[in-house]
């Protein structure tokens, strides 16, 4: 099934059970988002909302609620574009198997962007505060647009196939921007746009800029993909929909014809205003920045537009589906581009770029008694120049050699087969004063931060305690202990009292290491706020532990040392993941959104056969 509009997809979906419709009016502030949530976690279908308070538009979401209705979306077309994908990736490897791929070659023609004149998106004229102004969270600083297709064109180079297409987010209103007139666009400046923004500086230019929102369902999808050097979005758009990128003009700007909204506008390379706070997918605010304004020229949308949008948060959130199929179809690049690493996985749970999980080949010295990890650095540092990967902040690495059946997915038992093999004397390096995900405030600053990788390779030299010994107990520290649990084999949880500063907790903590006696089947120790909330369950202790800490300043280790640079431990490791007072705040929902929300419209979730949950 190939989709011209996001109307398309909707009746497409509801023909085959996956999607339900609330005719009632629904507020964008708050109440769509919490509705999202609650059916996104209870597996629901899409959820189109008929009836958006203060819009003439519905507006749709959890398009991409599920792998199975995602793969339903694209079930005529994605076994080709991970094939084209493949090609693209290993163009020698495709050679040597040309009877598996021989119709690749015509989808890379067929998918190529199409001018035409009939431009659907431009039937009609709007303005900023007629779309649906969807707010998610509390503390958001104003609506924001949510999944949209940021256009542009390399200033030096234009036209459709120097182009980029990122999904970074847009802020309709609030703080400083003037209503209808201008909107804010938040995005890093090693994004594809900011290539584009940084050759519009050197010309002394406004870059013209088009947001696209809604369309083919692929159009979406192509925006968050991390494709190889050489291939547009908008090739893989047209790969993905089984339909090329139909485009026009509209004065200096391109326009995607099949878009159920287009907004147009320029940016001043030298203009910037505070974009957010917003609540996004580490389950924090991101905080106010300055950040690129875009002037509004021209909002235009089809006859029969629907607004498609999603809502970010704690993971898993509707964007985990993305990195899911983002995985199946960049799977192919991770070899070639990285030889020797076999697969990479990053948690989502974690936050996806605060935990990188990865397995490599260790080769080197072969002959030698022992297997330790040396192939594998070398692995880990080209991971971590990598696309995406480079924004990870733990890389944990292990060798294949040491465990064939070995799954990332599975990232307790992943981790497990790291602690029984790590020497924390030998196999923690550190990367201080780096770069960070701009999304990441446990560093020192806004990007500001470190990384640390673990490298395990070797036979296993412990065996890792499932229980906390009957005669343990915790140092007396000024870090006021609030009792141990395990969260996993190997793996103890100490609650302690609120974190002060990093001078107090350097003393702080030296007195519990050297207080620390464990046994060597407990390698690792966590500090947090709340011990109780931490083991519940993996997820729990995944996000805490590593969304709360930068590895320069809050890891400490018992009889901890410095040789030649290098910062090891003979005893266990200790990661302080409490909160500290520079931390964005956590996200949680407004209380009597919530409880008219659970009131109003439970049927949604609660139902799955209304809401499509079958998919």
């Amino acid at each position: 099934m190939t989709y011209r509009s996001t109307k398309e997809c909707v009746n497409d979906l509801e023909r085959h059970g996956h999607l339900v419709r609330i005719s009632q009016e629904v507020d964008p502030d708050l109440e769509m988002a919490a509705i999202q949530r609650r059916v996104y976690a209870a597996g629901g279908g899409a959820v189109l909302f008929e009836n958006v308070k203060g819009s003439p538009f519905p507006a749709v979401s959890n398009l991409f609620g599920t792998e199975a209705r995602t793969r339903f979306i694209f079930r005529k077309t994605l076994s080709r574009t991970k094939d084209a994908v493949a090609i693209k990736a290993d163009p020698a490897g495709a050679l040597r198997t040309f009877w598996k791929y021989w119709k690749a070659p015509f989808t890379g023609l067929l998918s190529l962007p199409k001018r035409v004149s009939c431009l659907p998106v431009m039937a009609c004229e709007t303005t900023i505060d007629k779309l649906p102004w969807i707010k998610s969270w509390p503390d958001d600083g104003g609506p924001f647009i949510t999944l949209p297709q940021v256009y542009s064109e390399d200033p030096d180079h234009p036209g459709v196939m120097h182009s980029n297409i990122g999904m970074y987010r847009v802020q309709m209103a609030g703080n400083d921007y003037k209503t209808n007139q201008e909107i804010g666009l938040h995005y890093q400046i090693h994004r594809g746009i900011g290539v584009h923004h940084t050759a519009a500086v050197r010309r002394g230019e406004k870059l013209n800029v088009a947001i696209f929102v809604g369309g083919p369902p692929a159009h979406t999808f192509s925006a968050v993909m991390p494709l190889p050097e050489g291939l547009p979005e908008v090739v893989f758009a047209g790969m993905l929909a089984g339909r090329r990128f139909r485009y026009g003009k509209y004065k200096n700007w391109t326009v995607a014809a099949d878009a159920d909204f287009c907004i147009l506008g320029t940016i001043d390379p030298a203009t910037t205003k505070p974009e957010g706070p917003f609540g996004d997918h580490l389950g924090y605010y991101s905080l106010k920045h300055e950040f690129p304004v875009m002037t509004v020229e021209k909002v235009f949308h089809r006859k029969d537009a629907v607004w498609p949008f999603t809502v970010v948060g704690r993971p898993p959130q509707e964007d985990t589906t993305f990195g899911a199929m983002i995985h199946e179809l960049t799977k192919p690049m991770v070899p070639v581009s990285l030889p020797g690493v076999k697969a990479m996985h990053a948690v989502d749970v974690a936050g996806v770029h605060p935990l990188l999980l990865a397995i490599g080949s260790e080769r080197y010295v072969p002959y030698a008694k022992e297997r330790q990890p040396q192939e594998i650095l070398t692995q880990a540092n080209a991971i971590l120049g990598f696309n995406q990967a480079s924004l990870a902040k733990y890389l944990l690495i292990a060798a294949r050699q040491d465990n064939e059946s070995l799954e990332l997915h599975d990232e307790m038992g992943f981790i497990s087969h790291m602690l029984e093999r790590v020497d924390w004397a030998r196999d923690l390096h550190f990367q201080t004063k780096t770069t960070m995900d701009t999304l990441d405030y446990s560093g020192e600053s806004v990007n500001a931060g470190s990384k640390l990788v673990i490298a395990a390779a070797g036979s296993v030299k412990r065996r890792l305690d499932k229980t906390i010994p009957g005669d343990f107990k915790l140092p007396i520290s000024e870090l006021k202990t609030q009792g141990a649990r395990m969260a996993a084999p190997g793996i103890m949880v100490v609650g302690a009292g609120e974190f002060k500063s990093y001078d107090q907790t350097a003393v702080d903590m030296k007195e519990f290491c050297d207080g620390l006696k464990l046994p060597v089947g407990i390698p690792l120790v966590v500090v947090v706020d709340d011990s109780e909330f931490a083991v519940a369950n993996s997820a729990n202790w995944l996000w805490v532990t590593f969304t709360r800490s930068n590895p320069s300043h809050d890891i400490y280790g018992v009889d901890a040392f410095t040789e030649h640079k290098h910062w090891g431990c003979r005893g266990a490791l200790v990661i302080d993941a409490r909160v500290k007072p520079h931390h964005a705040p956590a996200l949680i929902e407004r209380l009597a959104v919530t409880e008219r929300v659970e009131r109003e419209f439970a049927w949604i979730w609660n139902d799955n056969t209304k809401s499509g949950g079958h998919s």
